[in-house]
């Protein structure tokens, strides 16, 4: 069985590797590389099918990391050349669109192929999917050559921009508060509410449609006042975790608590990302490497950091600290961008 810190392994990798592919292959074309990088998640997803040791398991997940830093670095800002100008905002909200959708639709639809066929079927499963999307990225998806090389000297200077020394810390303070208490909501919602399996799936799928909401409303918000619209998630973050372990013990408490959550988490990517590209909007892809680098290695500590809080005091304490994080976050946010 995988622990705490194999399950961040994806993470830790993605955060490592959204600098080395990208630095790596600054000068191929888009299109080859995200279809290079579905192949490899599809490998990935045939070596856990077939994985007969813990080692291989744990080789696989590597290769899911990869994919993940790779992908989201290099595709994450690619819709300003796909569609017009006017709709890049409704693009680069669509494509964070998977990001409260994959985390909830992905685990149930997992769990269920799983029980009806067993886990390797699972893993399969996911690698027939991967093969598709490399066949739609091939047929659908034009050229794309690289239009800017992004060295470390371009990532290195964008670290000394002020509107990057704004995002960092907020994005790590806000990521670090949803992993550390949305990991662990599922044993919330089982244990402290009371949910039987079918509730919990049924207000996690609600969690999911509200984030997709969520994402589209911040992608118009983060046009016109993006330090609002990213202090407005955080907040809504913060009082929705802090109020969980109170008002959350009862199931309408909970179901209304966490479609709130992910209402204002489907807003968290396009308002982080949105701070990274305003600092750098000649060097869009170094803002987009910075921003998953950033995202994912956050993603894993607050996976793990949320485990050792559950594991020394409680689930309902977890909350209150991603509660006190997310508060914390807004405030700095606040902070670093009132005017002088």
């Amino acid at each position: 069985m995988l622990t705490d810190g194999d399950l961040s392994l994806p993470g830790i990798v993605a955060a490592v590797a959204a600098p080395a592919v990208t630095l790596a292959t600054a000068r191929l074309d888009r299109r080859v590389m995200l279809c290079v990088l579905m192949a490899v998640l599809a490998v990935a997803d045939v070596l856990a099918a077939v994985a007969t040791s813990y080692w291989i398991m744990l080789f696989s997940r590597v290769l899911v990391g990869l994919t993940i830093g790779g992908f989201w670095s290099i595709g994450a800002g690619l819709a300003a050349r796909l569609v017009p100008p006017r709709s890049v905002g409704a693009a680069t909200a669509l494509i964070f669109s998977a990001v409260p959708l994959g985390s909830v639709l992905g685990v149930p639809a997992g769990t269920f192929i799983g029980h009806l066929a067993g886990w390797r079927t699972a893993f399969l499963t996911l690698a027939a999917l991967s093969l598709l999307v490399l066949v739609a990225l091939l047929v659908l998806l034009p050229p794309l050559p690289a239009q800017e090389v992004t060295s470390g000297r371009v990532l290195l200077g964008l670290l000394r921009e002020r509107g990057t020394r704004i995002a960092l810390p907020a994005t790590f303070l806000i990521v670090l508060a949803h992993f550390g208490t949305y990991t662990y909501v599922t044993p919330f919602l089982q244990h402290v509410t009371h949910l039987d399996p079918a509730a919990v799936s049924a207000t996690l799928l609600a969690y999911g449609v509200a984030g997709t909401a969520g994402n589209f409303l911040a992608s118009k918000a983060v046009a016109t006042a993006p330090r609002a619209a990213f202090m407005a998630c955080g907040g809504l973050i913060a009082l929705t975790t802090l109020a969980l372990p109170v008002a959350g013990t009862t199931a309408a408490g909970a179901v209304v608590l966490v479609v709130l959550w992910g209402l204002a988490y489907g807003g968290v990517p396009v308002c982080s990302q949105a701070w990274f590209m305003n600092a750098a909007p000649r060097t869009p892809e170094a803002a987009t490497v910075v921003f998953t680098s950033s995202f994912q290695a956050t993603f894993a500590l607050g996976a793990l950091a949320g485990g050792r809080v559950v594991d020394a005091f409680s689930v309902s304490t977890a909350m209150i600290c991603g509660g006190l994080t997310a508060l914390l976050m807004a405030a700095c946010l606040w902070s670093l961008t009132r005017p002088r």
